[in-house]
């Protein structure tokens, strides 16, 4: 067999172990992706699907662009790799001033890691070195919330709040860690935007704050909205109060914008659409669009001068980093993503087609097994009514629209969808028919 069918069709698939994935029932029926272009995928069976969530939210500017893989393929041939300790290139600095332009407030201080969970881990050890350089080193609680997916590291995972991955990893999870109510209330039944209500649920941190110190709470961490958890859209006033009660105990606060950076909100950042600023933003996938590893953390310039100000000159000020923190490929990949924001409109663009996107989304509110729906920006959450047990439903009718050729990624039992930036209404238009039927014959299966 050619190496290139042996990609396409490999001999075995035992020796994988897949993540997040349900192996056994992957192996008995897999769904290899072969090929990408624009905003289609095509499997090993030769069938075209749309990709309705832009990958894992990473790929927003379609499959395949050229002006991205030029720029990686040039920056191989000329520097494959330099090693990011006390040395550096170029390339890094010219992107840190590129995202710190779209940053909100005074967010100008950029830290390179790999991906979204080490951007959440350096965030987490940048809050407990900022308290430390102020003199305040009793600081070491943090503050997440639940429903919350923040990655897979220890730190990432303890702050997070998704319930099978605090119970099977509770024995080696960080001591100290904290959290507060999910903002999905019940009465949130088929909202478009953000709920009317639910903006007391920011007091349960000062309800913390008042039962271990909120002198000893370092940082509260959240997803402006819930991304991977199901599209948990912050209630009207919510984030807001975070901030007044962040300030009130001098708690730094965090957005994991991993998911929502980088305009899938509709603007730049979801900070900036919802009207506060954090004093930390983590961000990653649509950085280079997924075509390689980066995650980054933008901090305040308080942040990083009580560090620095803190060592004297010629030591190491903060002891972290990884091999790949701002490697020239990542940052070729991540240079070429901001041209393309800029020369497309991306930003605009988007919120041209959010109130196209939620309305047809909502179209769906009529099918027999849709529990609920909800959405912002580009990006929606539907709800399947449980089926036995939590988690199969939304298992099935992944399958099912899979065969009916849209793919996205299903969490649970709730389908999120999150259309690429580049998308037309026609391709909005084929995502939503084939999702209807997906969903409906999911739902004539069941019957059967």
């Amino acid at each position: 067999m050619s190496s290139e069918n042996r990609i396409s069709v490999p001999n075995s698939l035992n020796e994988h172990w897949m993540p997040f994935t349900s192996n056994k029932d992957f192996k008995e029926n897999p769904r290899l992706i072969t090929e990408a272009k624009g905003v289609y995928i095509k499997n090993h069976k030769g069938k075209t699907m749309i990709d309705g969530s832009s990958g894992l939210f990473c790929n927003p500017l379609g499959h395949g662009r050229k002006e991205i893989i030029s720029a990686v393929t040039k920056q191989l041939e000329q520097l494959d790799y330099c090693q990011p300790f006390q040395q550096g290139f170029g390339g890094s600095f010219e992107l840190a001033t590129k995202i710190a332009r779209h940053t909100p407030g005074d967010l100008n201080r950029i830290f390179y890691t790999i991906c979204g969970s080490t951007a959440v881990e350096t965030a987490i050890k940048i809050a407990i070195a900022y308290h430390r350089a102020k003199g305040d080193s009793k600081r070491f609680r943090f503050v997440g919330r639940e429903r919350a997916y923040h990655g897979m590291n220890i730190g990432a995972t303890s702050v997070g709040g998704m319930i099978n991955n605090v119970k099977t990893f509770a024995s080696v999870l960080m001591p100290g860690v904290l959290h507060m109510r999910h903002t999905h209330l019940p009465e949130h039944k088929f909202i478009s935007g953000q709920p009317e209500t639910g903006a007391e649920l920011a007091n349960d941190l000062e309800r913390i704050c008042a039962n271990f110190g909120g002198e000893n709470i370092a940082a509260c961490i959240v997803e402006p909205v819930a991304g991977s958890t199901g599209v948990l859209v912050p209630p009207k006033g919510y984030l807001q109060k975070l901030r007044e009660i962040c300030d009130k105990h001098e708690i730094l606060l965090i957005f994991d914008e991993v998911i929502t950076g980088w305009g899938r909100m509709g603007s730049a950042f979801a900070s900036q659409e919802f009207g506060v600023t954090p004093d930390m933003i983590t961000m990653a996938k649509a950085t280079t669009n997924g075509i390689v590893p980066m995650g980054v953390v933008a901090c305040k310039e308080e942040i990083y001068d009580a560090v620095m100000d803190a060592s004297p000159k010629g030591a190491v000020e903060l002891f972290h980093g990884y091999t790949y923190s701002g490697i020239p490929v990542s940052v070729a990949a991540a240079l070429a993503v901001q041209d393309i924001f800029e020369k497309e409109d991306i930003f605009n663009r988007v919120k041209d087609m959010v109130s196209y996107f939620q309305k047809s989304l909502f179209s769906l509110k009529d099918l027999e097994a849709v529990e609920n729906i909800r959405g912002y920006g580009l990006m929606g959450g539907i709800d399947m009514k449980l089926k036995n047990k939590p988690g199969k439903a939304g298992f099935e009718c992944f399958k099912s629209c899979y065969e009916a050729g849209v793919n996205f990624k299903a969490t649970g039992d709730c389908l999120i969808i999150a259309p690429q930036f580049i998308c037309e209404k026609k391709h909005i238009d084929e995502i939503i028919d084939k999702l209807r039927i997906g969903i409906s014959n999911y739902t004539k299966n069941q019957k059967n």
